[in-house]
């Protein structure tokens, strides 16, 4: 495979991965922020629902490093993302899902790069 078609797959994953969690983060850390009155004060209680999405950033970090490190660190917190949340369980299966598979196939997208270019 072309070394070009490799970043490309590298950095597709690393961009989507940056964007989503940014999303991901700026939701979590707002969404319940009015339950503590609002304003700074609300965002400031509401902070440790942001924690998981910081973690995130913190392997994103790391995948633009060492992008197998990364790679698997990604995939193992979407693994764990969808059974903490006992989303085959709950009636939130699909948002759980939907939040737990875009980390696990990104993820296994860096893994994949890495691979690749060690195999060339």
């Amino acid at each position: 495979m072309p070394t070009k078609t490799i970043k490309i797959f590298r950095l597709t994953a690393l961009i989507i991965l940056t964007i989503l969690n940014s999303l991901l983060f700026i939701f979590s850390l707002l969404s319940g922020a009015e339950m503590y009155g609002g304003g700074i004060k609300g965002i400031i209680m509401n902070s440790p629902n942001a924690l998981p999405w910081l973690v995130l950033f913190i392997f994103i970090f790391i995948a633009w490093k060492w992008e197998l490190l990364g790679g698997i660190l990604i995939m193992l917190l979407g693994i764990f993302a969808f059974f903490f949340f006992h989303s085959y369980e709950t009636r939130g299966y699909w948002a759980l899902f939907i939040t737990s598979l875009p980390l696990i196939i990104l993820g296994g997208m860096l893994v994949a790069s890495w691979y690749l270019e060690r195999r060339k």
